[in-house]
């Protein structure tokens, strides 16, 4: 009865999403008194499949299928459900971001699960099997109760600090059983953004609103990113007007992100934008009104005028680095 942990991989790499998953599951199997068996679908080399077991993996599965180069939510589910039913697995760990949003309600259906997404923590109690989870924005934390032999949990990203455990996994590559012809999903055409810290990924984010007054403005805020290695972002009202791609935007509508680092520029705060930032580690606001509604979620805050604020951290982010 292992805990088993889907690991993704993006071309053939692993990164600290996965890790911080087997980091949770290992913690989670030391309660249930179980082992932590990764599973990674399509080719992985063996050397970025061992680092798996760094964080606690016992056992990783890899599988291996052409049809597995592209996500294709049935396909994910067959094997995933497949693999769980034959480890007879009594907890699923998923991410909580696209692709487990996309397979989680199919194999809670397949596997008759219960579901709990957006998990912070380890279980509050194991009998009965309790887990938290933020909702209304962040605002509130409620305790979920799972009843299903087996449970699927769906771990929000940069909720899990990781651990290593150090030990050597027992890797199993298999060929999937899938018969020919069962994707679905046909790719015609990738295209791959480069030269830039991808938002969902990054350790630090920096982002502006309305009040940069105008597209011009950028170039500080862009200067600030390239400083702090930190990824773009902006609010709604930002992307609507046109001023930054609507890839940068962040919110309930948008990029759901949870950075260590948040930092919102001339950014009143309204609901729907916290919603999609609330997770972050620390938020940071700059705004020249001092009831912006941001600040009641900051961990620190300058009334100020962005304009002035940005180039003075800039200078004194610079005289820290030496640079």
């Amino acid at each position: 009865m292992s805990v088993l942990v889907f690991t993704e991989n993006w071309d053939g790499k692993f990164k600290k999403l996965s890790f911080e998953l087997v980091t949770y599951a290992a913690d989670l199997a030391g309660l249930l008194g179980t082992t932590v068996t990764a599973v990674s679908l399509g080719k992985v080399e063996k050397d970025e499949l061992q680092k798996l077991s760094v964080y606690g993996a016992s056992r990783i599965i890899e599988i291996v299928d052409n049809a597995l180069l592209t996500l294709d939510n049935q396909i994910y589910t067959n094997i995933l459900g497949d693999t769980a039913e034959k480890e007879q697995a009594s907890v699923l760990i998923l991410s909580n971001n696209s692709t487990g949003k996309a397979i989680a309600p199919r194999l809670g259906v397949r596997l008759k699960a219960g579901i709990v997404s957006g998990v912070i923590g380890l279980p509050v109690s194991v009998d009965p099997f309790i887990v938290r989870k933020k909702v209304f924005s962040g605002k509130a934390i409620a305790r979920m109760e799972i009843k299903s032999p087996l449970k699927i949990l769906m771990l929000a990203q940069n909720s899990y600090e990781l651990k290593k455990a150090e030990r050597q996994a027992v890797i199993e590559t298999l060929k999937s059983e899938l018969p020919a012809g069962s994707a679905k999903t046909l790719v015609n055409k990738v295209e791959k953004q480069a030269g830039k810290i991808i938002l969902t990924d990054a350790e630090i984010v920096v982002s502006g609103g309305r009040g940069m007054k105008s597209p011009s403005n950028w170039g500080p805020l862009e200067e600030l990113a390239g400083v702090l290695g930190a990824a773009l972002a902006c609010s709604r009202p930002v992307s609507d007007e046109g001023w930054r791609p609507h890839e940068e935007h962040t919110g309930q509508t948008g990029k759901i992100i949870a950075p260590n680092l948040y930092m919102a520029f001339g950014i009143s705060g309204a609901i729907q934008h916290l919603a999609g930032v609330s997770s972050s580690k620390v938020i940071v606001a700059i705004n020249n009104d001092k009831n912006a509604p941001i600040f009641e979620a900051a961990d620190y805050g300058v009334v100020g005028d962005a304009m002035k604020v940005i180039p003075e951290l800039i200078k004194e982010i610079r005289t820290v680095k030496g640079q």
